[in-house]
């Protein structure tokens, strides 16, 4: 591939619903760009863009694609996005490293979920976009009622650019509002023709409403636009590319991307009216002094670099995505990592287009680029010149809401779980892997079953490891509710030196996890046994007495005993108060904890009622109520238990139709309700 200049470089986002047609739009763009000669299609299994056989079985994009193009000698870097918000560690990296994105709109299904969600995290970015609405040649597309529904979901800032010629199956293409032209489709190729005399009207109607939202980008131009003025057309495209960048205005446009209808116009609008990357506010960066420095995206500026994505290949090993944030990257240059504190030199550097390897010598500033095969190198590192060492916070992505077990099919795969889970978590920072000692459970966490299913699916099919599942055992705490003294002695005699050790210990409930006092007097117990004791009941409180739950919040107090000048030593002690807290469970009233978690579940206004009804019989407790910042949502604030969520992630979306969220974190843990407690024990005991 070429060299591209900074000013000659677009990053673009493909964001839209699962099923909008995202990857049937970078296969058409691959195609009017001329980089391919014939159009992938999704069905077919031959898009560049979804290439991995996970993708390809599902028919669906579960993995971000870099698709490069160059189109009038300008290159476009577009990123293909999955839609399902299970990915949300992709759409995060992706949205950190452009300035540009096109939403995808299913003509048949409208604005979506999915549509809502990814248009406030643009939003939420300041990320200028394009509305596209695909598939307008399918049945029942009622336009003007398709657009009263976009301006109401996603504000009144949405101005159609593009209005359709013909309907359904006829579509035939669409006139241009900005340059008054009409752009009919043959079945190959488009071509220029005149507006029809009965879509002026309706045309004049809505170039009135794109040059009032033009001249409401400038006083001046409001002025000329009241006072009966004609704006120029370089007037027009300043205001538009103004308002689209400042966010003040988003253009509709129209299209089949199946049959590369509206492509073209398209990519020329993103061209001309969404920044380079050296129009760009620069981004906070730090000195290896941790000094703060702003990141200009120029080419005269020494090196700096982020790692947006990270891919495993078995054959190719890893290979990272990098975002270049300032100077240039050539091949075989050295680059300091951050925060790995090494110096790599990068001996392979190229683009990829879904899976294809396209080489060049040098990438400038504001390019994506890919190295491969760098030792330590994962998402969320920077890179820079050695001599002049800067990073950029990574992305903060979100922890898992759902957690599952998963063991070997076949055991000699024990070994290989490990390793290929690690592998692929290089992949997604998104998901988590936990080893629980007390459960004997090996668990992964992600964003949901989806996302879960596709990490053993990779793992299946690129490592050959075939795991069966089951569900998360919740780690259960035991503790005491009364105060209780008991004795403990140890004796043993068979000849020869015996063993002796004999205490009297105080038991309280404690806000602490575990205190050890001694209050001995008299030398009834010599203090170099006092550890022994401790350690003794450290290690009686790893198995509590009722379904061997580790104990905590206790407080023990040593008070008095007994030990014997031959007999006594350090194992007696451990064993003597070993048998007190044994004897004290009897009287101690021992109980069973459990984890509760914090729980803020973002919802719209109209399913409130609903989830706030399903907590309450999560046995859990709503502390508050506050709506988003854009206001937009309600999030729900509540402790719950951790066993009532085990499915939440799933539950969540069926109560919610696909749209709530959720985040939870541990909190502490309290007592189980008593009439759950002979259920826990029977099931643990097992």
């Amino acid at each position: 591939m070429k060299e591209y200049q900074t000013s000659n470089i677009r990053n673009v986002d493909i964001l839209g619903r699962q099923g909008s047609g995202k990857t049937t739009m970078a296969e058409a763009i691959l195609y009017v760009s001329g980089a391919v000669e014939k159009q992938g299609e999704v069905d077919k299994k031959t898009s560049v863009s979804d290439f991995l056989v996970e993708e390809q079985n599902k028919l669906s994009s579960l993995s971000m694609s870099l698709i490069p193009t160059d189109f009038h000698d300008h290159k476009f870097n577009f990123l293909d996005v999955p839609g399902s918000d299970e990915f949300v560690g992709d759409l995060y990296q992706a949205l950190s490293v452009v300035k540009g994105a096109v939403i995808v709109i299913d003509a048949t299904k409208g604005v979506e979920v999915g549509t809502i969600r990814v248009w406030k995290e643009i939003r939420k970015r300041h990320i200028p976009a394009v509305l596209f609405i695909n598939k307008m040649d399918k049945e029942n597309i009622k336009f003007d009622e398709l657009i009263e529904e976009i301006r109401e979901k996603l504000g009144k800032k949405a101005v159609p650019f593009c209005w359709p010629i013909g309907k359904q199956e006829n579509f035939e293409g669409f006139v241009n509002i900005v340059e008054m032209k009409a752009r009919i489709y043959d079945g190959v190729t488009s071509h220029d023709a005149e507006i029809w005399e009965e879509k002026k009207p309706k045309v004049e109607e809505l170039r009135n409403m794109m040059l009032e939202s033009v001249a409401e980008t400038s006083d001046a131009l409001l002025d000329k636009f009241f006072n009966g003025e004609t704006l120029t057309e370089d007037e027009i495209k300043t205001g538009l590319r103004q308002g689209i960048i400042n966010g003040e205005l988003t253009p509709v446009l129209v299209g089949s991307a199946s049959k590369a209808i509206g492509i073209r116009t398209m990519i020329d609008m993103l061209f001309d009216y969404l920044p380079a990357p050296n129009e760009l506010h620069p981004l906070e960066g730090f000195t290896n002094k941790n000094e703060s420095v702003s990141i200009h995206t120029t080419e005269d500026e020494p090196f700096q670099g982020y790692v947006f994505k990270t891919t495993v290949d078995p054959f190719l090993g890893t290979m990272s995505y990098i975002k270049i944030n300032r100077g240039s990257l050539k091949q075989n240059q050295e680059v300091m990592i951050h925060p790995l504190g090494e110096i790599k030199k990068l001996t392979n550097v190229f683009s990829l287009r879904g899976k294809q390897q396209l080489l060049s010598d040098v990438f400038h500033a504001g390019d994506l680029c890919v190295v491969a095969k760098i030792e330590g190198l994962e998402t969320g590192n920077s890179l820079s010149e050695p001599k002049n060492v800067t990073y950029i916070h990574p992305v903060e992505m979100p922890n898992p809401v759902i957690y599952i077990a998963v063991h070997p099919k076949n055991k000699n795969d024990e070994d290989k779980i490990s390793n290929a889970l690690n592998r692929l978590n290089l992949e997604d920072p998104t998901f988590q892997i936990k080893r629980n000692k007390e459960t004997q459970q090996l668990l992964i966490g992600g964003q949901g079953m989806t996302h879960l299913q596709y990490i053993l699916e990779r793992m299946k099919l690129m490592f050959k490891v075939d795991v069966d599942i089951e569900e998360q055992k919740i780690v259960y705490r035991e503790t005491i509710k009364k105060d209780v003294e008991a004795e403990g002695k140890h004796k043993k005699q068979s000849g020869g030196a015996g063993q002796f050790g004999h205490v009297f210990i105080k038991f309280e409930p404690s806000t602490e996890l575990f205190e050890f006092h001694e209050d001995v007097f008299g030398g009834a117990v010599p203090k170099n046994y006092f550890p022994a004791v401790e350690k003794g009941l450290i290690e009686s409180f790893e198995h509590g007495p009722l379904a061997g739950f580790p104990v905590i919040n206790v407080k023990a107090t040593l008070y008095d005993g007994s030990y014997h000048s031959v007999d006594s030593n350090e194992l007696s002690f451990k064993l003597a108060a070993a048998l007190a807290f044994k004897n004290a469970c009897e009287k101690a009233q021992p109980t069973i904890l459990e984890p509760i978690v914090q729980l803020d579940v973002t919802v719209d206004e109209k399913f409130v009622g609903d989830v706030m009804g399903d907590m309450n019989k999560r046995r859990g407790r709503v502390h508050g109520m506050n709506p988003t910042e854009d206001g937009s949502n309600q999030v729900i604030s509540c402790e719950v238990p951790e066993a009532e969520i085990v499915s939440y992630a799933i539950d969540l979306k069926a109560m919610t139709q696909g749209s709530g969220q959720f985040t939870r974190e541990f909190l502490r843990y309290d007592d189980v309700p008593q009439h759950l407690i002979s259920k826990i024990i029977e099931t643990y005991k097992k």
